[in-house]
């Protein structure tokens, strides 16, 4: 410390140990591999079956734990937040908060999956109160999202200490990683998943279910014009404009590409004025719950040659590349959105299988418990065991009481059946 030299790796020793260059240079890419797959995996990529990252679902397992439910009172932001930490989630209360703001934000998630009151942010692009002074729950989608997960329709986990269990990823029944899309950046790659309308996933389900074709292309609730020219079933590229619309010599926007705000958009359009690239005399945002942004054309300059100056140069005309990178069996691949509903098609149907199967068996069980008692009292078989000296002696009179009505059995009886009869 505080001396200029360099260290060689010969010099390093650990005890009954030589670092060489070989072995140093091995476990350091060993140390950075399993480095990018623990961000790659726990934090940075969606599941491709229920389209969400583990911060997400922590937070809606942990609301669905605490029976925050569409039909009941929401609660503090801040207790939410506190619970996933001391639960699942072992990181900063921002992480989680930012996440849960996501998942209430309207604006960014087509169909939000979390049910904010209070501040959560806005189009224009302000940002969330602090977790003390919002509430949350549940919304009423979500519930489909958690659907069933206690009819051991999916496999569980222990959480960072063990002592709870945690599953590794929600029974989804529709296509979430489509229906709401999905962004993040790992070590080397990165995802970018735009969101597609309800309806038309369902109609596409359908369809390859009935083995007919189908076609989808992304959906925003911001409106919006859409070039879908490149978009490559999901790997390619897509251009978002704003509906502008000429109301006398004023140009008004109404709606605006998705991936903007009404704050970033007249800035835009602030600088191209600037630069001369548009000549207008004035930009006014008279955004309230609906957008409008009012552009005003220098006078004599003609509307229509300003409003292709507007998609020109400003951020009304965005180009999105879009690239469908996710976790499937634990490891990160590029699939494309019609596999990615195709897979969720057969999901489905095995969860409904698996649903079908462990009501099968509880139903097998009554049937079974039900027969064996009905046999046990309408044949007095319980009469052969008042002059058993032990218990072994009543379960084996039992046993033979109840052998001549096997046939009418669905299984073999067990000890444990006739420990209930008696």
């Amino acid at each position: 410390m505080g001396h200029n030299r360099s260290y060689k790796p010969e010099d390093i020793r650990f005890p009954d140990q030589v670092i060489t260059q070989s072995n140093l240079v091995d476990e350091m890419e060993k140390s950075y591999i399993e480095y990018a797959m623990s961000v790659i995996v726990g934090r940075a990529l969606p599941d491709v079956r229920d389209g969400l990252k583990p911060v997400h679902r922590r937070i809606l397992y942990t609301m669905y734990e605490s029976g925050l439910t569409s039909d009941k009172p929401f609660k503090k932001s801040a207790t939410c937040v506190g619970d996933v930490l001391g639960k699942y989630h072992p990181h900063g209360d921002s992480s989680v908060y930012d996440a849960m703001v996501r998942l209430a934000q309207d604006f960014n998630i087509r169909y939000p999956l979390v049910e904010g009151q209070g501040n959560f942010g806005s189009v224009d692009g302000d940002g969330a109160a602090a977790m003390r002074y919002t509430e949350a729950r549940m919304s009423k989608i979500n519930m489909e999202m958690l659907a069933d997960i206690d009819k051991e329709t999916v496999d569980f986990s222990p959480n960072f200490d063990e002592t709870l269990m945690q599953p590794n990823v929600l029974p989804s029944r529709f296509p979430n990683l489509l229906v709401n899309g999905s962004s993040g950046i790992a070590v080397g790659m990165a995802t970018k998943i735009m969101p597609h309308n309800f309806n038309e996933l369902l109609e596409a389900e359908i369809a390859e279910l009935r083995g007919e074709p189908f076609q989808l292309y992304p959906d925003f609730q911001q409106g919006g014009l859409m070039d879908v020219r490149e978009y490559n079933d999901g790997n390619g590229r897509i251009t978002l404009r704003a509906k502008i619309e000429i109301v006398g010599r004023d140009l008004v926007i109404r709606e605006i590409p998705a991936t903007t705000t009404t704050e970033t958009l007249v800035a835009s359009i602030e600088k191209a004025a600037e630069k001369n690239k548009i000549k207008i005399s004035s930009v006014n945002d008279y955004t309230t719950d609906k957008v409008e942004i009012k552009v005003v054309p220098t006078r004599g300059y003609d509307p229509e040659k300003t409003m292709q100056g507007l998609y020109m140069y400003t951020d009304c005309s965005v180009s999105i590349s879009v690239n469908m990178t996710v976790i499937r069996e634990n490891r990160p691949v590029q699939m494309s959105v019609s596999e990615v509903l195709r897979r969720n098609a057969d999901k489905l149907l095995e969860y409904l299988k698996r649903e079908l199967e462990i009501d099968l068996a509880k139903q097998e069980d009554l049937f079974h418990a039900k027969t064996l008692a009905q046999i046990f009292f309408e044949n007095r078989i319980y009469k052969k065991i008042e002059e058993c000296k032990s218990e072994k002696e009543e379960y084996a009179e039992v046993h033979a009481g109840l052998a001549p009505f096997r046939h009418l059995l669905r299984r073999d009886v067990t000890d444990q059946d006739i420990g209930e009869l008696l």
